[in-house]
């Protein structure tokens, strides 16, 4: 029987829906378990890895390629699926930092390496038996990872991560400072892209929204003023520059409200790193001073172009 043969039965044996019990999968198990052709289960590991280090062992000892924008295919179908039943860990990282990672869970190594041992069906048995818990002990551990938020009196959780730590710093510190009585049309998360997306509204300012627009980290709209606030959460990319500003500006040609361009920072050292790129006419908010805020205008203070 074949590498990947044994793992469609481990899939399988440990309740993983046909969905899941694919090729890619088995990839996925074998890559993270770091089982080649020729090694036997009992030498399965369970290093933290990447996607790309997925795929590139599944390509350099199995022989099948996957091309690099299939990542997303890859959480769908094996990652979640696998972390929602417990079969594997994340490490509370954001999705889209470079430090991001899966591994197997401690039970699920052991329960690997005993794999076609004479133990195994014990060993199955015993996990099956405290796999609901083993689901709901990860799963808290994963909840714990999320910031709970209230946006638009509702509550809601961001994952964990610098750019979800700094958006939820503008919506409970600078909106209440600098945009009082706004409403939050968008907010996207590292996981959940459009946590909250007000179409309808959007619609009816005047935004143009297609599929290979994108938005502005967060979006609030100050009903009183007529002010749009577009505001950019930048920990490591992204300020509002001057291209920035025209590709929003594209977004919005058909709006008649007045436009804000907020660049927020979680410190000043970051702030000073991105300094020399930011357009004029914007303003700078810094969440560890969150009372104040830097106009790069000098004419005037914070308002509509």
């Amino acid at each position: 029987m074949s590498k990947i043969e044994e793992a469609k039965e481990f899939l399988e044996s440990v309740g993983m829906p046909k969905k899941q019990q694919n090729n890619l999968c088995c990839y996925v198990l074998l890559a993270m378990s770091q089982i080649k052709p020729n090694d036997f289960w009992q030498n399965s590991t369970n290093e933290w890895i990447r996607i790309h280090d997925i795929m590139q062992f599944t390509n350099t000892f199995y022989e099948v390629k996957y091309a690099e924008n299939s990542r997303e295919t890859f959480r769908k179908q094996a990652l979640h699926p696998f972390r929602t039943a417990a079969l594997i860990e994340d490490n509370g990282k954001a999705t889209n930092s470079p430090n991001y990672r899966y591994r197997l869970t401690e039970e699920s190594l052991k329960l690997i390496q005993q794999f076609k041992s004479e133990v195994w069906a014990e060993s199955l048995k015993t996990f099956l038996t405290n796999h609901t818990s083993l689901i709901e002990i990860y799963a808290s551990k994963k909840k714990m990872t999320k910031m709970e938020v209230k946006i638009n009196n509702k509550e809601f959780t961001f994952s964990a991560g610098k750019h979800n730590k700094l958006q939820k710093e503008i919506i409970e510190e600078f909106a209440p400072r600098f945009a009082p009585g706004s409403e939050c049309l968008y907010v996207g998360d590292t996981i959940a892209k459009d946590l909250v997306k007000n179409n309808e509204k959007l619609m009816s300012l005047g935004f143009n929204i297609t599929l290979h627009d994108k938005m502005p980290d967060v979006v609030l709209y100050c009903e009183e003023k007529n002010w749009i606030y577009f505001i950019e959460s930048v920990t490591s990319v992204g300020p509002m520059n001057p291209k920035r500003i025209l590709e929003i500006n594209d977004m919005t040609k058909n709006v008649s409200a007045g436009m804000i361009f907020v660049t927020a920072f979680l410190d000043f050292a970051t702030y000073k790193k991105f300094s020399n790129h930011l357009a004029w006419e914007t303003e700078v908010w810094i969440a560890e001073m969150p009372e104040h805020m830097i106009h790069l205008n000098g004419d005037r203070f914070m308002g509509p172009r």
